[in-house]
């Protein structure tokens, strides 16, 4: 059975400052309501489809969902399926079809620059007129960059820099949490547990954001423990790249066998670029460091 929900509308991705205020608010409102607290986002970024630009996003649905119901509360996670019917719908079967009959929203909340439905003809502005008229609720949240940042955006397209450039503290700023990237753990060539740091290899999900290579401080969390951990993420230069960039995490204070296990790394600074070194025993000694 599907309740009623007050509904948040994005596509989330990353889960920054500005998102997370539109999910508290949404959060809010459905307490106030008596509501199920709900969230829209889509399978594939907009962009992908309506300029032919592959966007390397921050996370995975599933990632997104976690970040979702963990830190802001959602109680239902919906992500459309964005297709050409999707693109070309009128935003006002937008609004009464989808959002009203098939997914019970009584009330809705949006970004100040939320735009949908076919050329994106649907604005907050329309959406206000057309929920008053339908008789449901709508909240359209500010631009929140001019009391977070000096009146400079707070948005996904920005923490992608940030990250691509090795400025991960910035990024964690704007995000109001670490960089998460989730994965199973894969076996690797055992260099790390070699050198006396045994690590847990994750590969990155295609179509995701892989941050500026070297070293990382972070959290890494598997069964619900979190650990501190020293991530490196790069190819292996000192002993022989690796055909796609892989996320090492050694985590201080586990003993175990982690093979297998669903991993969350939580990314929190970048200590340095990823170096090439002249043999294992210098690699062994900046670890160390590290």
């Amino acid at each position: 059975m599907v309740h009623d929900c007050v509904l948040a509308l994005g596509f989330f991705d990353g889960i920054h400052l500005g998102h997370a205020a539109l999910l508290d608010r949404t959060r809010q409102r459905a307490q106030a309501l008596g509501l199920t607290p709900a969230a829209l986002s889509f399978d594939t970024h907009p962009d992908t489809l309506v300029f032919g630009t592959a966007v390397p996003l921050l996370n995975t649905m599933a990632e997104r969902e976690l970040l979702m119901r963990r830190l802001c509360g959602m109680e239902r996670v919906i992500f459309a399926h964005f297709d050409e019917a999707m693109m070309h719908m009128p935003w006002q079967v937008f609004v009464e079809d989808y959002l009203v009959r098939q997914l019970h929203a009584k009330h809705v909340v949006c970004g100040h620059d939320f735009h949908f439905g076919d050329r994106g003809q649907g604005d907050p502005a329309r959406l206000q007129e057309k929920c008053r008229e339908l008789g449901i609720g709508c909240d359209v949240i500010p631009e929140i960059g001019a009391v977070l940042d000096g009146g400079r955006p707070v948005s996904s397209t920005r923490i992608r820099r940030l990250l691509q450039t090795g400025r991960c503290e910035e990024a964690v700023r704007l995000l109001g949490h670490g960089q998460l990237v989730t994965g199973r753990v894969t076996r690797g060539a055992g260099r790390g547990a070699g050198l006396g740091f045994p690590t847990a290899n994750v590969p990155f999900a295609p179509g995701v954001l892989v941050p500026a290579f070297g070293v990382y401080r972070a959290e890494a969390e598997v069964d619900g423990v979190r650990y501190p951990a020293c991530v490196n993420i790069g190819v292996h230069p000192t002993v022989g790249a690796l055909p796609a960039p892989l996320l090492e995490a050694n985590l201080i204070g586990f003993a175990g066998n982690l093979y297998g296990k669903e991993l969350a790394v939580w990314l929190q600074a970048h200590l340095r670029g990823e170096m090439r070194f002249e043999s294992a025993a210098a690699l062994r000694a900046r670890v160390l460091y590290d």
